[in-house]
């Protein structure tokens, strides 16, 4: 039988301003190890902290604009783009953007502070 999702749960978010992270699959929200699924309300300005992970990072842009550096340059994923974030790659996000940026993140594995490891 299908199961079904009635809420996320709301994450905390690192950076320099409040982002609103609402997980609906994954292991805070129902407890999910394999994947997790979270729609993302970033600002205006948000700026995140360096980071590489362990899982592999998909990220759709629904709306605005979200900036990604990594060890070779700078990438912007646009509304109606997607991107894939391997493990052990270094990124840094902002969404410097008018209006900020709405995206799902997609985790395989989930997302853990475990799995994650950010810069100080």
């Amino acid at each position: 039988m299908p199961e079904l999702i009635g809420s996320p749960t709301q994450i905390d978010s690192v950076g320099n301003k409040t982002k609103l992270c609402d997980e609906y699959v994954g292991l805070v929200n129902t407890g999910e190890s394999k994947v997790s699924i979270t729609v993302v309300h970033s600002p205006i300005g948000w700026e995140g902290i360096g980071q590489w992970a362990d899982y592999d990072e998909y990220r759709i842009v629904l709306k605005g604009m979200l900036r990604v550096e990594h060890a070779g340059g700078t990438l912007e994923v646009r509304a109606t783009q997607a991107l894939h974030v391997k493990p052990g790659e270094w990124v840094r996000f902002s969404t410097p953007g008018e209006g900020g940026a709405d995206y799902i993140n997609v985790c395989l594995p989930a997302f853990s502070l475990a799995t994650v490891h950010r810069e100080k």
